[in-house]
């Protein structure tokens, strides 16, 4: 754990909410007239949050082995701002691989390691035309965007935002889902995101923008000229074997019931459970426990994770 830094930032004016508070009409949503309401409540200062030392390098490393050069990246920025009064500024990136490698996983690490915290904007959604910048008020049902929502309800002003899947964005030819972000990602023009609900300029500067995709011929070139790329490649046996390891006590201390069993894993259920990729490896781990438990033992075994890996196989394919 390192000590961190706090300082309060702007998000939003009060004085512009209220104006627009003011004048609405008497047949506006009422959603919208309460999301002003609750703006006035809470004021426009939000924490902006660092840590105030750099964190255990090769303990990061560690727990993120495919992750050398994005963490590397966070790392140079935290290293600028931790013994000054700066605030982190990380230039957005995007996480190009294969699903199941662990990027939405080193996000969330991000924002623990920047004290802050995250939000998922899913771009496979139906939803993705609307999910970052919101939908007019004009229209039935509409609602805020993700990124007013995670600035303006939530307690940060650096929150680490991670756009899930951006390859996959579709949507009407008329309505860009990813037109948000040409301006999300420039520092300056990010000060004064207007989302399209609420109609109010928002401050998104300090924001930690985090992309993930599989296939970056599904990006825009001017988004993607606005991202620092890396290419995760998947762990290799010492790294699966260290991210099992992880996980078994992760999944382990956060259970009530997990002080029944073993601090660690034995050797032979590590080997098993390292054959899977990260993705599979939590879903298998809450299987074994499971099937450990129920025949009373306090330790995981090679053959909880060859029955759960059987069982999930039995239900792909054709029935004859």
């Amino acid at each position: 754990m390192t000590i961190a830094m706090a300082a309060y930032k702007a998000v939003y004016a009060v004085e512009d909410v209220e104006r627009k508070l003011r004048n609405l009409h008497g047949d506006a949503q009422d959603s919208l007239r309460n999301t002003y309401q609750r703006m006035i409540e809470t004021g426009g200062q939000r924490l902006a949050i660092k840590p105030a030392s750099l964190p255990d390098r090769g303990a990061l490393q560690a727990e993120l082995p495919n992750f050398a050069e994005p963490l590397e990246h966070i790392l140079r920025a935290v290293a600028l701002a931790a013994d000054s009064r700066d605030p982190v500024e990380v230039t957005p990136m995007l996480l190009l691989g294969d699903p199941g490698i662990g990027k939405t996983h080193f996000a969330r690490r991000v924002a623990d390691l920047l004290g802050t915290n995250w939000a998922l904007a899913p771009m496979n959604a139906l939803t993705a035309g609307w999910i970052l910048s919101g939908a007019s008020s004009q229209w039935k049902g509409a609602r805020p965007g993700k990124v007013f929502e995670t600035l303006v309800q939530g307690e940060f002003a650096n929150p680490v935002v991670v756009i899930d899947e951006i390859d996959k964005a579709a949507g009407a030819a008329q309505y860009d889902p990813l037109g948000a972000l040409y301006s999300l990602l420039e520092h300056d023009t990010a000060r004064h995101f207007t989302d399209e609900f609420a109609e109010v300029p928002i401050d998104c500067s300090a924001v930690v923008w985090v992309a993930t995709a599989n296939d970056p011929a599904g990006i825009p070139g001017p988004i993607l000229d606005r991202l620092d790329v890396y290419e995760i490649e998947a762990p290799d046996e010492a790294g699966r074997r260290a991210i099992a390891a992880r996980l078994y006590r992760e999944l382990r201390d956060s259970h009530d019931w997990g002080g029944g069993f073993a601090p660690e894993l034995g050797e032979a259920a590590l080997a098993a459970l390292s054959e899977a990729s990260p993705r599979e490896m939590r879903r298998l781990l809450a299987t074994a426990f499971g099937a450990a438990k129920l025949d009373g033992r306090d330790e995981l075994l090679e053959r909880d994770f060859a029955r759960a890996r059987a069982r999930r196989g039995s239900r792909i394919g054709f029935v004859q």
